[in-house]
């Protein structure tokens, strides 16, 4: 084939052939090409001449990679479509006639419905420290209702697992949370907004379990699938026929959303598993850091993780820079940016749009943001600058990462509304993202104590004086 992929390799040749019916999933460590994987996977699949070929879909999770993955799709493939879930399930639904116009809720308007359902029920009640929780809790519990397709009272007291990894919710405060949730979904019928876009997801699967006709796509492929939810997995197994096949690739250590499903929960029937190890996109210096951070409390207990074998590419240690200010660490991250970009890729990361919006204001046109409306994917030297979770799925020759400064991560405000636990679970895992998508060199900024999520072990790194 034709186009930007790189040849699959050694056992990247393997999931080419996988079963081409039935449910697979394959696991990979950062840098061990899942994403060429999974375009290959839907060239094999999608390919006339095959007994299997049938009309193939590509999903992702944003639309940053939707613009990555067409831009390293060889044309040949006229077969697949590349697009990310909500548009395949609002097109689906739409196509259903379950679609109306401005139905789906934007996230402003979901907070200001959420905050009025929770100030609606509270006024029910005798004064509750539950209801005085930060906004986030109530948001986040809602969204982890959706995600895993709870829709009643009853399972939602009796499941076992509620709230995001360590945020849990007792039994007894249910039923008020759900009342919660129900005044939300009140609410939000009466501005004519049917669904959002956490629960999308539960409207799709029911409408693919009551819908008889044929199906559109014989062979769906999962990029990224550890920020699908379990009720987005289960819609996408509804979606495909009985010979039709879903291709499930993913890094749980890159899963931010603390699911921690299972198989069977998800609706999955998984007969093989794959695993890639080898990694094929950082140096050994960079890998060891991630590695070193897989390694760390907050990596815990979390089951199918795979542990990369170190790969052979050497390279300089990750720059460590220590900074009297944010100013200076600032300064320091664009000259280096602009300097490295004018013969390399270079992303500078940080953890939101605030920070972001420091760069975006500096570069200007001179750089590209990462963003969920990027249209094209300009490959070669350059500089990018965006959130962690804008970078998933992504790679760069330098990555910088400013502000890693304990008193920024793991960020206060998370750890006040989710603990201290699911404040380090799910930065750690968003730094370990910003990490990996480095493949040569990686400057780390920090003022005043280094953040507890990067590993303490000074070898890993280069001390540089700013």
């Amino acid at each position: 084939m034709r186009g930007n992929l790189p040849k699959p390799i050694k056992k990247q040749r393997e999931v080419l052939y996988m079963p081409s019916a039935g449910h697979t999933a394959v696991f990979g460590t950062a840098g061990s090409g899942k994403t060429t994987l999974a375009l290959y996977r839907a060239a094999y699949l999608s390919e006339p001449s095959m007994p299997h070929a049938g009309r193939t879909l590509l999903l992702t999770f944003n639309k940053t990679l939707v613009t990555y993955l067409k831009y390293l799709k060889p044309f040949e493939l006229q077969n697949v479509q590349v697009e990310t879930y909500h548009t395949f399930a609002r097109g689906y639904l739409n196509n259903r006639g379950k679609m109306s116009r401005n139905c789906i809720c934007d996230p402003d308007y979901r907070n200001a419905f959420i905050s009025q359902a929770v100030k609606a029920v509270e006024s029910a009640y005798e004064p509750s420290k539950f209801f005085k929780r930060p906004f986030e809790f109530f948001s986040d519990e809602i969204q982890w209702i959706f995600s895993h397709g709870i829709t009643s009272q009853e399972e939602y007291v009796e499941v076992e697992r509620v709230g995001r990894i360590g945020t849990n919710l007792s039994r007894k405060l249910r039923p008020v949370m759900y009342e919660i949730l129900n005044k939300y979904l009140e609410i939000r019928t009466a501005a004519g907004k049917l669904y959002d876009w956490d629960d999308i997801a539960i409207a799709a699967r029911k409408e693919f379990e009551e819908d008889s006709s044929a199906r559109f796509y014989k062979h769906i492929i999962v990029d990224e699938g550890q920020d699908f939810s379990p009720e987005m997995i289960r819609s996408l197994a509804a979606a495909i026929p009985e010979d039709g096949s879903l291709s499930f690739f993913g890094d749980v250590a890159q899963q931010i959303y603390g699911q921690r499903m299972s198989w069977r929960s998800a609706g999955l029937k998984i007969p093989q598993q794959w695993f890639f190890k080898e990694n094929y996109r950082n140096t050994k210096q960079i890998a060891q850091l991630g590695l070193a951070i897989s390694r760390m409390p907050f990596f815990q207990d979390i089951p199918d993780l795979v542990e990369p074998t170190s790969p052979r590419a050497d390279g300089a240690l990750p720059a460590l820079v220590g900074c009297t200010d944010k100013d200076q660490q600032v300064e320091i991250a664009l000259r280096a940016a602009r300097s490295a970009g004018k013969t390399q890729s270079v992303a500078i990361l940080v953890k939101d749009r605030a920070q972001e919006r420091i760069f975006s204001s500096a570069l200007g046109a001179n750089a590209t943001r990462l963003h969920r409306d990027l249209q094209v994917w300009n490959d070669g030297p350059g500089i990018y600058h965006g959130t962690y979770h804008a970078a998933k799925g992504l790679e760069f020759d330098v990555v910088i990462l400013p502000f890693l400064d304990a008193d920024n991560l793991p960020d206060p405000d998370y750890m006040t509304s989710h603990g201290e636990e699911d404040g380090l679970t799910h930065d750690g895992r968003l730094l370990y993202v910003a990490v990996t998508r480095a493949k040569t060199s990686l400057i780390l900024l920090y003022t005043g104590e280094l953040t507890p999520l990067l590993p303490v072990d000074e070898s890993l790194y280069q001390r540089v004086k700013p």
